[in-house]
């Protein structure tokens, strides 16, 4: 994952990461992505390689810019849906709400360009090994939302399962949608087709365990 802003001096932090995308992306797309390395990716975009560090943890990170930019806020979007008073919502309902709004970020002008052009890239098994840590910090992030509007533990299986099978049909709509080609529209309906179905079932057993409390 990116690492957070700093204040330290120099070129302005979202002029450097911005300028660090789009030289790893040029190169990538020239020489692929296993023949690319730090060093060439700041030299293209004229920093050193310290510079580079300040920025991301790994080379795999420039592969999730736009994605990780949008997973800093999901705790914000789960926060955002009321748990109580006349908007209350179900904890699936919660869920849906949030996840959604969250793949509504992203369209056919917003779509990381290792994803669209990943076999020119080569970053396919990178892509796939990389994207593990977001995976997990999602379910994190939503297992504990979940534990708390159903009043259990984060770490007791009924909330890491809701989160680990909404997430998981979630990516997949992903992984869809983003190689189905210039003319897919936007994600969210897609994640929608994806996770609905996921959420009616759990909300049904939630359902179920309240009535017989």
């Amino acid at each position: 994952m990116t690492r957070p802003p700093h204040s330290g001096s120099g070129r302005p932090r979202s002029s450097s990461r911005a300028t660090l995308a789009e030289a790893a992306a040029d190169l990538f797309l020239e020489q692929t992505y296993a023949r690319t390395t730090i060093e060439e990716i700041a030299q293209r975009a004229g920093v050193s390689r310290a510079t580079f560090f300040n920025y991301f943890d790994a080379k795999s990170d420039l592969l999730w810019v736009e994605v990780d930019e949008s997973l800093i806020g999901f705790g914000d979007l789960l926060a955002a849906v009321p748990d109580a008073g006349p908007e209350a919502a179900t904890p699936m309902q919660a869920v849906q709400t949030a996840v959604l709004a969250l793949a509504a970020q992203f369209g056919p002008g917003r779509l990381p360009l290792a994803v669209t052009q990943y076999e020119l890239m080569g970053t396919n098994g990178e892509l796939e090994a990389s994207a593990l840590p977001r995976f997990l910090t999602l379910v994190r992030l939503l297992s504990d939302d979940v534990a708390r509007r159903i009043g259990e533990d984060a770490s007791s299986l009924l909330p890491r399962s809701i989160a680990t099978a909404v997430i998981g049909a979630a990516v997949a709509a992903a992984a869809v949608w983003a190689r189905s080609g210039v003319g897919r529209g936007d994600l969210r309906p897609v994640v929608e087709t994806a996770i609905a179905p996921v959420c009616a079932g759990y909300q049904a057993v939630l359902d179920e365990r309240l009535a017989t409390r």
